[in-house]
């Protein structure tokens, strides 16, 4: 009878370590997030950037095409702070020796509410657009992220 009550409460044990640990997991998420806010004055910033040559058309629409990129990249640097970023990889070896080595990544998100901080070229061929979101946009961006992967 013993033994089965202290096999009982070990379960149980274990269960709520187990339960515990996920919540932790997206707590530790959030508070990281929160704490890099807090950092930055409650918002929180990323920047894109974008090469004007590697952009078609005559110099004005390479100019505002490198703009729209640098913008877009920001845009990915925001969400990869709030939703993560999905990495792929795989190694071939072939007689003891790596024959290839490919990482993919990937980011996911909805962002909504972000702010344009800064547009300037860095240099006479590269733009630099920087984003920010307010804390409270952000914290319900990472509310509805935190609720789907429950």
């Amino acid at each position: 009878m013993r033994r089965n009550l202290i096999e009982k409460l070990l379960l149980i044990f274990l269960v709520g370590l187990f339960a515990s640990g996920c919540t932790n997991t997206n707590e530790e998420l959030a508070n990281a997030l929160a704490e890099r806010m807090r950092m930055e004055s409650g918002r929180l910033t990323a920047t894109g950037y974008a090469d004007i040559e590697a952009q078609q058309g005559n110099p004005s629409q390479k100019r505002i095409l490198a703009i729209r990129a640098s913008k877009i990249d920001a845009y990915r640097a925001l969400s990869e702070q709030i939703y993560g970023l999905y990495i792929n990889g795989s190694t071939t070896v072939g007689d003891l020796v790596v024959q290839s080595d490919t990482i993919h990544s990937r980011v996911e998100g909805i962002i909504y509410g972000a702010e344009i901080e800064s547009i300037k070229p860095i240099s006479d061929t590269a733009y630099e657009v920087t984003l920010s979101l307010p804390q409270i946009v952000a914290n319900d961006l990472k509310k509805l992220y935190l609720q789907s992967i429950d």
